[in-house]
């Protein structure tokens, strides 16, 4: 049958429909070869309702049973994204004989849905009905293999492929590569690609990117290299994009730049996926002016949510927290649909910024776009609402969260420890291990930490032990700090002097400076000289460490060694960090320093700050001098207390905000002893509950007490 005049125009999107328009379709009698063509037009407009007039069709000509319509329908329905009716008429068509193709189409399809169990119990079912894989049949199976993630299905397959004599083809191979590389056994990949006979670009791209997928990004590098060389092969952009994520990876940016050139040549920057690539090399090895100017030469219509996300992690790796933010709110008005990586992004720059109304108002796009909040995500809400000083809202996320994964339970199990509420942590701790999740890295730092924070020092070796021997976790640098922190705080020196001695690694600044505050906390002079002297070594141009001797010595009453480590630092030309702090009022930051002048209100802060001294005093508050160790005269140094930027803060809070409301300020350095004790006061006085986040930890304040239990 002839196709009509009335068909024959440019454009099949438009020819196809056209045709139902003809009453004469329904009423003419078609060849199997018509249909054939018909089915093939309308797959590349992806019409379901054609789709189906033509299955009517096929079975009222009584044609279903011909192998190559049967097989084109099935194509056809999951070119629709209909793969139920690809399997309804698969299972319900009894009377057809179905061949390795027929078999194969559903398989591929199967695979291409992420369905890999599915796919893999319709192979079985195949060769239970004495259908012979072919290899075509193998190619399409592996990508089910790989998307479980079992290796033992890819090893599996690799034995029934020798055994039908597959393994050397060339499609078959490369697909076996990408399998053993996604279930993360990169000795088996190459093995298999080594015994390759003939390698494609495919071949070459699978192992390329299977490096990268298993950290291998040298071993990727080198491969590209190699794969360069081949006389018949040159690299497309699946080759280049994923050896400049591996050279990102790596921080290799002269590599990076190389290959850049060669795109260049080659005429594929244009290509999204190696311009994003690059855009991610130079974020990532600090050359942010370059990514940008990357970003900014795609035009708003080539600007899809990836290149938006690299953007913004860019200026994540920047510390540009603000400006990553932006970029989420920039990319929603431009029309674009953010996805995990969008969410993940903008909610790690609030919990960085501590901006619990834009952090919330992130939570509220995620709720109204109906986006599934899954387990990373749920991850990510816990740890901004954390950092945000909102461990309510933390813990009601963790609490509607189905099934969480180590991930969310360390989220949540962090959150508790940065709040100072370690019961809380143990816990939890203890409850994850019974739900049969096993701990990782981060877990136990947190929980290390949060024994360290609490006194629990019999625990914390308990669960220290158990690393290695229960878990098969080796410690690392952390977690020795975390016991050298725990012996410290409780008074232990010496044996946590020991305990450094013994360490099966070298200590790092991390672990002796535990130590070093250990020594101030207890005014152990002859140790904090010791310990100071290598941290100088280690890191000298950590003020820290400088400040901490100084004020061991000026705690001895030796102001000139203080004063000969505070010149040391100028000899160094190391300054230590002004100390301030900041509150939000209305969307407004508000930053304070120490002796702060700068406010408009400033007579009124000072004013409450002298209600808030003496209402404080008759509750019973004694200024700690030992705070204020810049004066001599103990008249100046009572006097000095009250101009730390945390009580400034305190103070333009009570005064901005509504009576009862919480008082949330963030400061920059560790609080100092004698602002926490003017907190717990006036959280009592003036019935507030008040959060302060320091460089450790947060505080909650309410009616007198402290979270922390005043062991911080």
């Amino acid at each position: 049958m002839r196709f009509p005049p009335k068909f024959q125009k440019s454009g099949t999107a438009a020819a196809a429909p056209s045709l139902w328009k003809l009453k004469s379709f329904h009423s003419h009698r078609h060849t199997p070869t018509h249909l054939n063509n018909l089915l093939n037009t309308t797959a590349q407009t992806k019409s379901l309702k054609l789709a189906a007039q033509i299955h009517s069709q096929i079975i009222t000509n009584g044609f279903i049973s011909l192998p190559f319509l049967f097989n084109s329908l099935l194509t056809l329905y999951s070119k629709c994204g209909r793969i139920s009716h690809s399997l309804l008429l698969f299972s319900t068509t009894h009377h057809v004989t179905k061949t390795v193709v027929s078999w194969t189409a559903l398989i591929s399809q199967l695979s291409h849905f992420i369905a890999p169990f599915e796919a893999l119990t319709f192979f079985n079912n195949m060769r239970t009905a004495g259908v012979y894989p072919n290899h075509f049949t193998f190619s399409a199976v592996l990508p089910a293999c790989a998307s479980t993630s079992i290796l033992v299905h890819g090893q599996q397959m690799h034995c029934l492929i020798s055994k039908h004599g597959y393994e050397g083809d060339v499609f078959v191979g490369s697909a076996l590569v990408d399998t053993y590389a996604k279930c993360h056994d990169m000795e088996l990949a190459e093995k298999v690609f080594v015994a390759l006979r003939e390698r494609n670009l495919i071949s070459w791209n699978s192992m390329i990117v299977g490096c990268l997928l298993n950290n291998l990004h040298d071993k990727a590098l080198f491969l590209f290299r190699e794969v360069v060389r081949e006389d018949f092969i040159s690299p497309d952009q699946v080759s280049f994009s994923s050896v400049i994520s591996a050279a990102a990876n790596i921080g290799d940016l002269d590599f990076g730049k190389q290959v850049h050139g060669v795109v260049v040549k080659q005429g594929l920057l244009t290509t999204s996926y190696v311009k994003n690539s690059l855009m991610d090399l130079y974020f990532k090895c600090g050359w942010f002016d370059e990514g940008a100017m990357l970003f900014n030469s795609l035009g708003m219509g080539d600007r899809d949510v990836i290149a938006w996300n690299i953007m913004s992690m860019g200026c994540v790796y920047n510390e540009n927290f603000e400006e990553a933010c932006n970029y989420f709110w920039v990319m929603r008005r431009a029309g674009i649909s953010p996805d995990e990586a969008s969410y993940s992004t903008a909610l790690h720059s609030s919990a960085h910024l501590a901006a619990l109304d834009q952090g919330t108002l992130i939570h509220n796009q995620i709720i109204k776009t109906g986006f599934s909040i899954n387990t990373c995500l749920a991850s990510s809400l816990i740890t901004m609402y954390a950092k945000c000083g909102s461990l309510d809202d933390a813990c009601r996320v963790f609490e509607e969260t189905e099934n969480p994964n180590v991930v969310c339970w360390t989220a949540m199990i962090a959150a508790c420890q940065q709040h100072g509420n370690g019961n809380k942590v143990i816990e939890l701790f203890e409850k994850m291990l019974a739900e049969g999740l096993k701990p990782d890295y981060i877990t136990f730092v947190c929980v290390l930490s949060a024994c360290s924070h609490t006194g629990r020092v019999e625990e914390g070796h308990a669960y220290f032990n158990s690393m290695e021997k229960v878990h098969g976790i080796s410690p690392g640098h952390e977690h020795y700090a975390c016991m050298v922190d725990l012996l410290g705080r409780a008074g232990r020196l010496d044996e946590a002097q020991k305990f450094i001695a013994q360490m099966p690694i070298k200590a790092d600044s991390s672990v002796w400076g535990a130590l070093l505050g250990a020594c101030a906390n207890y005014g152990n002079l002859e140790m904090g000289i010791e310990v100071a002297v290598k941290l100088f070594e280690l890191e000298p141009n950590n003020p820290g460490n400088y400040v901490l001797l100084s004020n061991m010595y000026a705690h001895k009453g030796k102001l000139k060694e203080a004063d000969q480590v505070r010149r040391l630092m100028g000899i160094n030309r190391v300054r230590k960090e002004t100390g301030c702090s900041w509150i939000d009022i209305k969307n407004k930051t508000f930053v304070f320093t120490v002796h702060d002048k700068s406010h408009a209100r400033m007579d009124e802060i000072y004013e409450m700050l002298k209600k808030v001294e003496e209402l404080v005093k008759n509750k019973g508050y004694v200024p700690q001098t030992q705070f204020a160790l810049k004066y001599s005269v103990e008249e100046f140094k009572q006097q000095s207390l009250w101009y730390h930027s945390e009580k400034i803060a305190l103070a333009f809070g009570l005064l901005a905000l509504p009576a009862g409301a919480t008082i949330r300020i963030k400061k920059n350095l560790r609080t100092c002893g004698d602002c926490h004790t003017v907190m717990k006061f006036a959280s009592e006085i003036f019935k507030r509950e008040i959060i302060v986040r320091d460089i450790n930890r947060f505080h909650h304040f309410r009616n007198g007490l402290c979270s922390c239990s005043d062991y911080w």
